[in-house]
């Protein structure tokens, strides 16, 4: 249901909120999004109950590996913004779990071969090379990715018309390719593309807080004219309608690498 609160309350709210960590909690009643029918949460749990190592990349707060009522017997996790790293400590670390901060682009803090499952819930920009070199011969990788053009009705908006390169960018077949390439089977790719609708403004400003990649150097000041607008459509309509993109790969280090 639409918040019928003032603009400029509805703005400063969201703008004082806390965006640390991957919980989308803030969002319950103010936005939706449909969830991809694989359930990758479950998956995840599966996979990690059954390895000695594994290592969760990009885990945000640790939220959704926390999720998993067993872990790995050995259980690791990277994540690159320290506030989220710090965050995930918090959570993981009575779990036994060991979080690793470390820079993007960076090479992984493993040696080649040493790690039976790595999962990623979102991934920033997947290395299939490093992927592929701390996993064991026939260790497995589970992922749910970001996929092509998501919520870019939501992007465009703001930034205006994309790029047909930029609309291609993280398509589902081209990340498997890059896997197979890097030295990867990929034995399951799932694609979903899920409806999402935000209620009031504040949802919005608080999603592209969160989201800093989708509308670069976002601030209520600099898009204030345009929030102005989002907020009158929403009034009008009762929601704003963006589309996200979703895939499921799943694949295994090649035996003969």
């Amino acid at each position: 249901m639409t918040d019928m609160r003032d603009l400029e309350e509805l703005l400063d709210e969201a703008a004082r909120a806390d965006v640390t960590g991957w919980d989308f909690s803030w969002l319950d009643g103010r936005a939706s999004e449909a969830r991809p029918p694989w359930r990758y949460s479950l998956l995840l749990a599966e996979a990690v109950a059954g390895v000695r190592t594994a290592l969760d990349l990009d885990t945000g707060g640790g939220e959704v590996l926390d999720e998993a009522p067993v872990l790995a017997q050995e259980q690791h996790a990277t994540e690159s913004w320290p506030a989220n790293a710090e965050a995930a400590r918090r959570r993981l670390g009575p779990r036994g779990v060991t979080v690793h901060e470390t820079e993007p682009g960076a090479a992984l803090p493993f040696a080649d071969g040493t790690v039976d499952l790595v999962t990623a819930r979102h991934p920033v920009a997947p290395d299939w090379a490093e992927i592929t070199r701390v996993l064991s011969p026939g260790g497995e990788y589970l992922a749910q990715h970001v996929g092509a053009a998501s919520a870019f009705e939501l992007i465009e908006f703001f930034i205006g018309e994309t790029t047909p390169a930029q609309r291609r960018a993280r398509l589902a077949e081209d990340e498997a390719e890059a896997a197979r390439a890097a030295g990867l089977d990929v034995e399951e790719l799932r694609t979903a593309r899920l409806r999402m609708e935000f209620f009031d403004v504040g949802a919005v400003v608080w999603i592209l807080r969160k989201c800093v990649w989708w509308v670069p150097d976002f601030s209520v000041e600099r898009h204030r004219d345009r929030l102005r607008e989002m907020d009158a459509l929403i009034r009008a309509r009762g929601s704003f309608t963006a589309h996200s993109s979703r895939h499921l790969i799943r694949a295994r280090r090649c035996l003969r690498r």
